[in-house]
This record gives C-alpha cells, sequence and structure tokens, in this order.
C-alpha cells in the first residue's frame, strides 16, 4: 500500500508540474537528439514514446550492462534466467528465455548500426553515449524484430582535439573494473576513438557444495573502435568496431530460493563476438542525400548449468553418498535423483545492409511541404545450434533467414503548427529449419507494417501528437511441440495494433521537460510461450504457441526538473494492464490432454506499475549527490503457471566529487539489501520433496557499493 501511495503521489506532484508557471530563473535543460530516428531530431521534437539515458545517468547509477538502466524507461522490463538480463520487454511485450527452438524477439537492439538483437549480452555500456528506448512497434525503421520496441546503444564518437580518460572501479563481491578510452585525429578530416574495459566480480551467489563464492562469477571485456572520415564536403564514412569477451559463470539456480546453490557442475553464460558496421553518408544535392549502412556479426555462445541443480554428487557404482548426502521425508538416506548437465552451443552470422534515400532542403514535394525518405534493407541471418546432455550430443538444429524490405517514411506540413508522418515497410522474409531428429521446414511470407501520426504544436512550449501503428513478427518453428499434430511444429505472424498519444512539453521558463503517452495495443494471434514437463521425467518441452488475442494498454510520465541551479528532479513511471483474450492452451499430464483457459488472465512480466524517480543536488561546486528509488509491481513469471513475484522498492545513491581532471565517486545499489526475484519456475526437481511441483525463483543484485574513479586528459 505504501509503494501505491507513493507512485500516486509522484504523478500528481508531476502532473502539477504541467499547470505550474513561475519568474524564477535557471540553467535550461539540454537538448538530446536521438539518433534512431531518421532525421536525428531532439528528442522533445519526436512524437513517439522515447526514453534516452545519457552517459551522466549512467555513470550515476555505476551501469556495467543495460540492465542496470532499464528502470529508468516506463514500462520496460527484462528476464533473467541467464548471467545478465539481455531478454527485454517493452509494455509487456517481449521474449524471457530461450532454449533449445529458435526465437524472433520482440525488442530490436542496436549497437553502433550493428544488428545484436536476441543477443542482449553485449549490451555492455563502458564508453557510451546515450541508450535510446523507443517504445511501441517500430515496423517502418525496424521491421519484424521491433514488434514491442527497440533499444539503440550509441557509443561515444572520435573527436578532433587528443582527448581520453583512464578509470577504475572497485566494490565489495571482489569487485573490480579498470578501462580507458582515448580519441582525437590521425589527419585533417580523419578521427579515430578506441575504448577497452574489463569488468570483473565473483558474483553474488554461494555454492555450498564446492564451498566457491564465485561460481555465478561476471568477466567481461569488450572493446569498441570508432572512425571517422570526412572524405570531402559532401561524403562522410563511419567505421565502428565491436569485440566482446563474455566468460560469465552461471550458477544461479536454488532449491532453498536464496543465494545459496549446491551445484557440482556450475555452467557458464558466455558470449565472443566480433561485430563491424559502416555507414556511408553523401550529401548528393541540395535535393537528395544518400546513406549505406551495413554490417556484419559473428557470434559464438554457450549457455549451460547443471540440470538437476544438485544432485551429482555420488558413486554410481557402489550407491554410497559420497559427500552431501540427502535425507527423504521419511528418514532415509541413499543414492536417488537425477543427475544431468545441459548445454547450448549457438553460432551465429549476420549481415545486414540498409540503402537509404533522404530528401534535402529543396528535395521536398507537394510544393515544399513534405521531407520524404525511402530505403531498401536487406538481412541474412543464420543460427547453428548444438546441444549437449552429459557430455555427450543431444540434439543440433540449423535455421537460416532472409529478409528484403521496401520502405518509406513522408512528414507533410499541413499547416503552420500540424505535421502529418506517416510511413510504410513491406519486408519479405523466408526460413530454412533442419535439424537432427530429421525436422525439415522452410517457410516464406510478406508482412508489412507502418505508422500515421498528426503532430500538433499548440503553442511554442507544447508538443501533442496521435499516431496508429501497424506492428509485425514472422512466425517461425516448433522443434518438439508438445502435441504431435504437424501444425503445432508451426506457429503463425503476431500483428499488433497500436494507438498512442501524448504531449510534450517544455514549462517553467525551460526548467521543466514533460512527456506524458497513452497507449493500447490490440494484439492478433498473439505469440506465446509455453513448456510443459515430459512426464515421468525431469525434463521439459518449450514451445511457442499463438493466443487468439492481447489487450495491453497504459499510461507513461517521463520529467526532468531543474528545481534550482543545484538541484535536479526526474521521474520515471508507467502504469500498464496486459491481458489474455479469448486464450486456452493445451497440455500432457499423466497420459491426458488437459485445457487452461486463460482468458482475461494477464501476460507475463507485465507489472502493473513501475516507478524510478531521483532527486540530484550539487552541494558544492565539486561535490554532487543524487538519491534514486525504484518501484515495481508483482507480475507473472511465465504465461504456463500462476506463480508471481512481489512488488518491491530499492532505494540507490551515488556520491561524486569532481576537481580538475578528476572524478571521484561513490554508488550504491539496493542500499536496504532487498532480495526480490527476476524469474520464476514452478515445476519439480528437489528429490527430498519427491520432485513434487514448487515454485523457484532467481533473486535480483543484493547491496552493491562501488568506488570509482575516473583521470581525464
Amino acid at each position: 500500500m505504501k509503494n501505491t501511495f507513493l507512485f500516486i503521489s509522484t504523478m500528481s506532484l508531476s502532473a502539477i508540474g504541467l499547470t505550474q508557471t513561475t519568474d524564477n530563473t535557471s540553467t535550461e535543460l539540454d537538448t538530446v537528439n536521438v539518433s534512431a530516428d531518421f532525421r536525428q531530431l531532439d528528442l522533445m521534437q519526436i512524437p513517439s514514446a522515447i526514453t534516452v539515458v545519457d552517459a551522466q545517468a549512467i555513470e550515476n547509477r555505476n551501469a556495467d550492462h543495460l540492465e542496470s538502466i532499464l528502470s529508468l524507461a516506463p514500462n520496460v522490463n527484462f528476464a533473467a534466467g541467464s548471467s545478465r538480463g539481455r531478454y527485454f520487454q517493452i509494455r509487456g511485450i517481449g521474449e524471457r528465455s530461450q532454449f533449445i527452438d529458435p526465437v524472433n524477439p520482440s525488442v530490436g537492439l542496436i549497437i553502433d548500426g550493428i544488428d545484436m538483437t536476441g543477443l542482449g549480452g553485449a549490451a555492455t555500456l563502458f564508453d557510451v553515449e546515450q541508450v535510446e528506448i523507443l517504445r511501441g512497434p517500430q515496423g517502418t525503421a525496424f521491421g519484424a524484430n521491433a514488434l514491442a520496441g527497440a533499444i539503440n546503444i550509441k557509443s561515444k564518437k572520435p573527436t578532433k582535439e587528443t582527448e581520453g580518460y583512464l578509470e577504475a572501479k572497485a566494490g565489495n563481491y571482489n569487485s573490480q573494473g579498470l578501462g580507458g578510452a582515448i580519441s582525437g585525429s590521425l589527419s585533417n578530416n580523419v578521427q579515430a576513438r578506441f575504448a577497452i574495459n574489463q569488468f570483473k566480480t565473483d558474483g553474488y551467489i554461494k555454492n555450498i557444495h564446492l564451498n566457491k563464492d564465485d561460481t555465478n562469477n561476471i568477466d567481461e571485456t569488450v572493446a569498441r573502435g570508432q572512425l571517422a572520415w570526412q572524405i570531402n564536403p559532401s561524403n562522410d564514412l563511419n567505421i565502428s568496431l565491436l569485440k566482446t569477451d563474455i566468460n560469465n559463470g552461471y550458477d544461479a539456480f536454488s532449491l532453498e530460493n536464496n543465494r545459496n546453490t549446491f551445484s557440482n557442475e556450475p555452467g557458464v553464460d558466455t558470449q565472443d563476438t566480433t561485430a563491424i558496421s559502416l555507414l556511408w553518408s553523401s550529401k548528393i544535392s541540395d535535393i537528395l542525400n544518400f546513406q549505406v549502412n551495413a554490417s556484419n556479426n559473428n557470434t559464438e555462445s554457450e549457455y549451460s548449468y547443471d540440470d538437476d541443480w544438485a544432485f551429482g554428487d555420488y558413486d554410481g557404482e557402489t550407491g554410497i553418498c559420497t559427500n552431501s548426502c540427502i535425507t527423504r521425508p521419511d528418514g532415509t538416506t541413499g543414492l536417488y535423483g537425477y543427475t544431468g548437465f545441459d548445454q547450448y552451443l549457438r553460432d551465429y552470422k549476420r549481415d545486414t545492409i540498409d540503402l537509404r534515400l533522404i530528401s534535402g532542403l529543396k528535395g521536398r514535394l507537394l510544393n515544399n511541404t513534405t521531407d520524404w525518405t525511402v530505403g531498401v534493407h536487406h538481412s541474412s541471418k543464420e543460427l547453428e545450434l548444438t546441444k549437449n546432455y552429459d557430455g555427450s550430443l543431444d540434439y543440433t538444429s540449423k535455421i537460416a533467414t532472409d529478409s528484403t524490405a521496401l520502405y518509406t517514411e513522408l512528414s507533410t506540413q499541413i499547416s503552420t503548427n500540424n505535421r502529418l508522418i506517416y510511413g510504410i515497410r513491406i519486408e519479405d522474409t523466408s526460413f530454412k529449419f533442419e535439424d537432427s531428429r530429421g525436422l525439415d521446414k522452410s517457410q516464406g511470407e510478406t508482412l508489412w507494417g507502418g505508422k500515421i501520426t498528426l503532430e500538433a504544436i499548440t503553442s511554442i512550449n507544447h508538443l501533442m501528437y496521435a499516431s496508429f501503428a501497424r506492428g509485425f513478427k514472422a512466425g517461425s518453428v516448433n522443434s518438439e511441440p508438445t502435441l504431435t499434430e504437424e501444425h503445432k511444429k508451426l506457429y503463425d505472424t503476431e500483428i499488433n495494433h497500436t494507438f498512442e498519444t501524448g504531449i510534450k512539453s517544455i514549462l517553467l521558463n525551460d526548467d521543466l521537460q514533460t512527456r506524458i503517452s497513452i497507449f493500447a495495443t490490440q494484439r492478433e494471434n498473439q505469440q506465446v510461450k509455453l513448456s510443459n514437463q515430459i512426464e515421468g521425467t525431469q525434463k521439459f518441452k518449450d514451445y511457442f504457441a499463438n493466443a487468439a488475442k492481447g489487450l495491453n494498454y497504459g499510461i507513461e510520465l517521463e520529467s526532468i526538473y531543474n528545481i534550482s541551479d543545484n538541484t535536479n528532479w526526474e521521474i520515471s513511471a508507467g502504469l500498464l494492464h496486459a491481458e489474455f483474450i479469448k486464450y486456452q492452451f493445451e497440455t500432457e499430464k499423466n497420459g491426458q490432454i488437459e485445457t487452461t483457459i486463460k482468458d482475461g488472465d494477464k501476460q507475463a512480466h507485465a507489472p502493473e506499475y513501475s516507478l524510478t524517480t531521483a532527486i540530484t543536488h550539487n552541494i558544492t561546486p565539486t561535490i554532487t549527490i543524487q538519491v534514486e528509488t525504484e518501484l515495481k509491481d508483482k507480475y507473472y513469471f511465465s504465461d504456463s503457471h500462476d506463480e508471481q513475484s512481489s512488488a518491491y522498492q530499492l532505494w540507490n545513491a551515488s556520491l561524486k566529487y569532481t576537481k580538475n581532471n578528476l572524478d571521484l565517486s561513490l554508488n550504491g545499489r539496493n542500499l536496504t539489501n532487498k532480495d526480490y526475484t527476476t524469474k520464476g519456475y514452478y515445476f519439480g526437481i528437489d528429490p527430498r520433496i519427491d520432485y513434487e511441483d514448487k515454485r523457484y525463483t532467481q533473486l535480483g543484485n543484493p547491496r552493491l557499493i562501488t568506488l570509482q574513479a575516473r583521470y581525464s586528459f
């Protein structure tokens, strides 16, 4: 009740700010350009729901990875089940895990022009300029992998003047980081930037059985290279290089629902990426501009874990418990329980090219009222999976996907204060899938989506908009559906229709910015991931199906208020309702087919409210303090069962000292050491209770304290 009251009170205070005026003067808020937009406009000039997290916010949170800043955007969530939270949900739409089957993500992830969708482990934040979180379907620009929205990570760019910095950090759980960046000119028209960083921590799990505290460790090294070449006054070439070497452990499943595990074979969660993107921008004339954006991404990953969570430490020949003897409820001890180690090896290859024509100042259409963009996009993706179980080959699969799209967006100034923005994307996509079980499936389809937006500038400080968007996400294949009917091996495309209206305002002598959006999304053929335990075993079959319909609607508020020259207040708040409509599914249990009706039930990983608010105050010209709290409502872990998380509130703070070229900061996350969950399951895994179905959860990070130093030159 307290959390709800604080949430409502904060929303009310922000609404009051919309109607106030004052004669006080203070520092104006900075302009923030969004690079994911076709024309890189200021955030307050784009009629869409977008959150931009800048370098300062990343530093204040001591954020090493995208998962640490997602709460700064309303109605955005993530699921763990891996060493990092790399499965994202926007407005209740998004994936939560991946095992055997290929996944078409609902949230696109772009890093410096490189398509990293579905590879969220690489979303580290060292030397990042800003993170742009676009909410709602982004089909015109991003296509089928942006049904719910897109996340665009933009690294710091090369500078003409030589500059750089060295950074070191240390914290509890043996956390340590070391990195640096250098930027400058190689010649009069060529600049370069290079950054490298390594972050390590023992992690926040204690393995009781192995007596180790680093089986769930983080060990991430990331290098970025940027080259900017002004070929001539009309042509620019930008090249981005990305190399990740992620060697994280994975040992987070606990029978006791805490941070103590008993695994005898801890797994890993690794990702080795080598990627490059190229952006060539050419001003052909005052009429026409031309852009080419191409990228190549090669990634190898391993995701593995102790499948039995604890019960592998026995001498199978003599039947004697060797170390961790397990006692049944009747008091007997002995060798029982299954053993297993599950390993998923994936090899990704992705190539994309995007050719785009953009109108210049003299290239506008319809009596010089209409800017336009037209482009063609092609992507080729290949994913190979090798699944091993207990060291033996268990399963292999390969899927190759090709997609070609034609898109256009126009922006017409229909009057002095009104603009109509309208775009469409037609995408031809196909895949070929084959696996070691003899499944061979191919499918192709032509999809389309787009968006139309009416923008109105009601006064010099207020922009209002209303939009209607059609998003799409292609169907795919199930390698082992629970039911054996042939039609279950394929599932259909999901189509979304989203209506959104909003207002962006600059108030109080430019000291207050507010962004409010209201949305409603009708989901047709909603793709749903389900899971069914194989009878007589502790193994599961995951598969995708289509619900009849889903309905997601809500409201979002973001505000930045410069209360004074020395004090700043930021708010990000969201209300969300996400439910199934006319949905039921069948499962196999005890040899019988059971039907579960979900009509009116809430969708998974869609908390009804979320709030993050922070006060930043300059105590002196050199000392700054920030206090932040984040709240999140309970939500369902899965669409297959009814287990939920608990609502929670976290407190964070940072203290920063800046003098000349030196920055020192002390950061604290989850200061009250609150236990909260980021992933949940409901099944039988514990032989001590004869594999009875039970709730199991994975906990979020405990209290983290970090001291960081940066020297700039």
